[in-house]
C-alpha cells in the first residue's frame, strides 16, 4: 500500500470509516455486506445513501426503521447512516429519465457528499479516518484529499472488467475502442488476460460504439482516472477465481480481493436493501418437483424492448417447464406496466409465476430451482455459484457482456440463450430444454460446485478473501 501522509492512523484507534456506494441497487447489495464486515471487525462506518435509495427501500419495507441499520446496531455493530441527495427530488422518475440522472450523479451528488463528509470529518466520534467510495465515482480522490482520508475505491463486479477499464488506453491506440471504425479482431495485449474478443466487452465499449461523448462515457473516462489515484482498491471477486488478472492490477495498486459479498448470516439478513415489495414465492415452489423451475431475473438496473420479452416468453410457453420470472415495473419503460404477450399468464398457468420482485437468495436456494435465466450481473453469478444453480445467460448491458464470457467460456458453469442478437421462440425453447432437461446441467452442476468450493474456501480462517481482508484491517489500522 502506498506509503502516504493519507495512510497513517494513530495506532489503536477505532477506524472510521465512510462508506459511499453508488446509487443503483446492484452496487448497494454488496456495500451493505461491506459495511456489516467492517462494523464486525471493530470499525466504525457511516454509510451515506441518497435520498431517492433510502426512500425506495424504506417504501417497499413499510416495516423498516428510518435507519436501515437499526436493526444491525442493536446486535452491537457501529453502523451510522445518513442519505444526501442526488440533485432530483425523490418522485422523480429516474428509470424513465436515466441519462439526466445520469448527469446528476456526474456533477451533483459529488457537492452534497463533499458537503457532509466535511462535516463528519470535524463532529463524529471516533474521528472519520477513510473514505470508501464506488469505483464508478469520479470525486472520490478529491474528498479523501481535501479532508486528508484514506482513500478507498470499492469495485462491486469481476477484475477482469476493472482491468479492461484500467487499460482503456490500450484499446484506444489498438484502435478497438474510440475510433470510427472499431478493429473487430480478438484482443491479446492487455496485461492479466490472454485473449478477449471485442464482442466480450463491456456494452460501453462494443465496436459497434460510435458516439464516446454519452454520460456513462464521460463518467467511465473520469473515474478509471480517478481509481488510479486510490491508495486501494477492494474489490468483490475471489483471488482464485481471476488469479492472473487480480495479479496484474497488484503491480499498479494494492488490491484486495475480499468477495464474495452477498447475504448469507444473520446479520445481514437484519439490513433491507430491496427497493422493490418483494413477493414471497415460497409456497409456490413447494409445490414444485425438485429441480424443476427455471428462475428467470434481469436484474434491478437494464432495460429491454418488448420483442426480447415476447420472444423469451413464447420460448418459455413451447418447453412446458416450470419457471418464476421476475419483470420488473419499468423492464421496458416506465410507461410500459404490461410487456408480455397478452394470455401469456393464462396460457402458462400452474407452471408459470410472474411476479415484479423477489428474494432472489430464497429461490435459489429452494430445491425446486433447478436453472437460472439471468441477465449476468456480477451478484447473481456470485448468487448462482452459491447455490449451484446452472445460468442460462443473456447480458443486456455494462459489464454483463464480460460477466458472461466469465460463466460461459472460462468457468464453464453456463450456456448462451442466444449466441446472436435474434431471441426467437426456437432458440430459447432448444437452451431452456438444455439446461433444464438434458445431461448438460449436471455436467453444469458438477463445474459450479467446484466454483462453489472456491467461494466457501475463500471465507475461511485462511483462506484468500479472509487473508485479504485481514491484511486490509490491519493496515487502515496502522
Amino acid at each position: 500500500m502506498n506509503k502516504n501522509h493519507n495512510m497513517a492512523l494513530t495506532k489503536n484507534k477505532k477506524p472510521h470509516a465512510i462508506l459511499v456506494p453508488y446509487p443503483l441497487q446492484g452496487h448497494i447489495i454488496p456495500a451493505v455486506h461491506l459495511a456489516t464486515k467492517l462494523a464486525s471487525t471493530g470499525f466504525t462506518i457511516t454509510f451515506i445513501n441518497t435520498e431517492f435509495i433510502h426512500h425506495e427501500i424504506t417504501k417497499s419495507n413499510p416495516t423498516n426503521h428510518s435507519d436501515i441499520f437499526a436493526e444491525a446496531r442493536e446486535s452491537g455493530l457501529d453502523v451510522r447512516y445518513a442519505t444526501v441527495s442526488d440533485g432530483f427530488p425523490v418522485v422523480f422518475d429516474r428509470s424513465l429519465n436515466h441519462d439526466q440522472h445520469m448527469e446528476g450523479v456526474l456533477h451533483v451528488l459529488s457537492a452534497h457528499v463533499d458537503e457532509l463528509v466535511g462535516r463528519l470529518v470535524v463532529s463524529s466520534e471516533p474521528k472519520v479516518s477513510i473514505l470508501i467510495a464506488d469505483t464508478f465515482f469520479v470525486w472520490t480522490s478529491f474528498i479523501a484529499k481535501k479532508y486528508k482520508l484514506i482513500n478507498v475505491s470499492f469495485w462491486t463486479e469481476p477484475a477482469l472488467v476493472l482491468n479492461i477499464y484500467y487499460h482503456l488506453d490500450l484499446l484506444i491506440s489498438h484502435g478497438h475502442f474510440g475510433s470510427q471504425d472499431n478493429r473487430r479482431d480478438t484482443i491479446d495485449y492487455v496485461p492479466g488476460i490472454s485473449t478477449i474478443k471485442p464482442k466480450d466487452l463491456m456494452s460501453y465499449l462494443q465496436p459497434t460504439i460510435q458516439d464516446t461523448s454519452t454520460v456513462v462515457h464521460r463518467i467511465i473516462f473520469k473515474a478509471f482516472k480517478d481509481v488510479k489515484h486510490a491508495d486501494c482498491i477492494l474489490i468483490n471477486s475471489v483471488q482464485e477465481l481471476e488469479n492472473e488478472t487480480i495479479f496484474t492490477l497488484n503491480q499498479k495498486q494494492p488490491i484486495f480481493a475480499i468477495g464474495p459479498l452477498f447475504p448469507i448470516g444473520a446479520i445481514n439478513n437484519k439490513v433491507s436493501t430491496s427497493m422493490w415489495v418483494e413477493s414471497d414465492c415460497s409456497k409456490w415452489l413447494d409445490e414444485k418437483p425438485h429441480g424443476s423451475v427455471l428462475y428467470i431475473s434481469f436484474g434491478s438496473y437494464a432495460h429491454t424492448s418488448k420483442e426480447i420479452i415476447h420472444g423469451i416468453a413464447n420460448g418459455l410457453l413451447e418447453s412446458m417447464v416450470n419457471f418464476i420470472w421476475v419483470i420488473r415495473p419499468d423492464i421496458v419503460s416506465s410507461c410500459d406496466l404490461n410487456p408480455l404477450p397478452d394470455g401469456f399468464e393464462e396460457k402458462s398457468l400452474g407452471r408459470g409465476l410472474v411476479v415484479t420482485w423477489c428474494d432472489q437468495t430464497k429461490v435459489l436456494s429452494h430445491q425446486s430451482v433447478g436453472g437460472f435465466l439471468t441477465h449476468c450481473g456480477w451478484n447473481s453469478i456470485l448468487e448462482s455459484i452459491w447455490y449451484v444453480i446452472p445460468l442460462l445467460c443473456f447480458p443486456l448491458l455494462t459489464d454483463q457482456f464480460t460477466n458472461r464470457k466469465l460463466v460461459v467460456d472460462d468457468l464453464k458453469i453456463g450456456i448462451n440463450l442466444c449466441d446472436d442478437e435474434v431471441v426467437s421462440k426456437v432458440k430459447v425453447t432448444k437452451n431452456i430444454n438444455r439446461l433444464m432437461r438434458e445431461n448438460l446441467a449436471e455436467d453444469l452442476r458438477a463445474e459450479i460446485k467446484k466454483v462453489k468450493n472456491i467461494l466457501a474456501n475463500a471465507w475461511c480462517e485462511n483462506g484468500s478473501s479472509q487473508r485479504n481482508f485481514n491484511e486490509f484491517v490491519r493496515i487502515v489500522q496502522n
